[in-house]
């Protein structure tokens, strides 16, 4: 790139955008308590007749790109149970400069659920992009989350040869830390995920944390789902139990196919978020 395309890239507007949403349980059941919005991020609350509170959030920007930074901030109260998707796939597009940043934070307050379930991240060509998702959860809270990108879209024609891509996560349960990972792809992530030892081809991946004891007896039914492009586990951190599942596909109808029952099997009694069925 020259350095005349450099500063013009540099010096485009970017988005800085910020959403926060604080739920608790008033008068039976979970009520909105606040709501912050700044820049294109937007929260909307479809009408339910019952619990869970379902929140939708926007990227009225239609996309993220190198330099852009959203963040998002979840708060539910204790015994309050919420479920926040998004109202599509967020996209993910060339990066000029710098990097396109996500910074995601959940808390939950003791006995109440948080379901965080976005629709699927789609990765473009040359895309640079940085997530980090921190979730704090009191005692007896639990929490679903999800996470699916698609490196490039195969029905279009789309390929993702380079660009990076870095998830980070850190999950505490009482102050204590009971899940940790880093995912980081690129620069050649095409030639990573055609690799045997990381995609073999596939394109598309998720993974999905269900913090919570009820996770030991969705196991099996959850491998079920699951099958053979993946994996599902079950395992205790002190006295907190968690169910962590992986998926991977060649494209993203696959994915969705088996990540849509997973998603509804774990959510509970909330099952599948309605956006994502239309």
């Amino acid at each position: 790139m020259s350095a005349q395309a450099d500063a013009a890239a540099i010096s485009t507007q970017r988005v800085k955008a910020r959403a926060r949403i604080e739920v608790e349980h008033r008068a039976g059941r979970s009520r909105l308590a606040r709501l912050y919005q700044d820049g294109a991020a937007k929260i909307r609350l479809p009408e339910t007749s019952a619990d869970p509170l379902e929140a939708v959030l926007i990227n009225m920007a239609g996309g993220l790109t190198g330099g852009d930074r959203l963040d998002w901030e979840v708060s539910v109260g204790a015994a309050a149970r919420a479920v926040l998707t998004t109202q599509a796939c967020e996209k993910v597009y060339r990066a000029l400069a710098g990097h396109a940043e996500v910074d995601v934070r959940l808390s939950v307050g003791a006995g109440g659920f948080l379901g965080w379930l976005p629709q699927e991240t789609i990765s473009y060509d040359c895309a640079a992009f940085s997530r980090t998702l921190d979730a704090d959860l009191a005692a007896g809270a639990e929490a679903l989350i999800v996470e699916a990108t698609v490196f490039g879209r195969s029905a279009m024609g789309e390929r993702v040869e380079n660009g990076t891509f870095r998830d980070r996560w850190r999950i505490r349960r009482e102050g204590r830390l009971v899940h940790a990972e880093d995912f980081s792809v690129g620069p050649d992530i095409g030639k990573t995920l055609n690799r045997p030892a990381s995609g073999d081809g596939r394109i598309a991946v998720a993974t999905l944390l269900l913090v919570s004891e009820r996770g030991e007896q969705l196991l099996e039914p959850a491998r079920q789902i699951v099958g053979d492009d993946g994996g599902a586990s079950f395992w205790t951190v002190g006295q907190t139990g968690k169910l962590l599942a992986r998926l991977y596909a060649g494209d993203g109808y696959t994915l969705r196919k088996r990540l849509m029952p997973l998603v509804a099997l774990l959510n509970g009694r909330a099952g599948l978020p309605k956006l994502w069925s239309l």
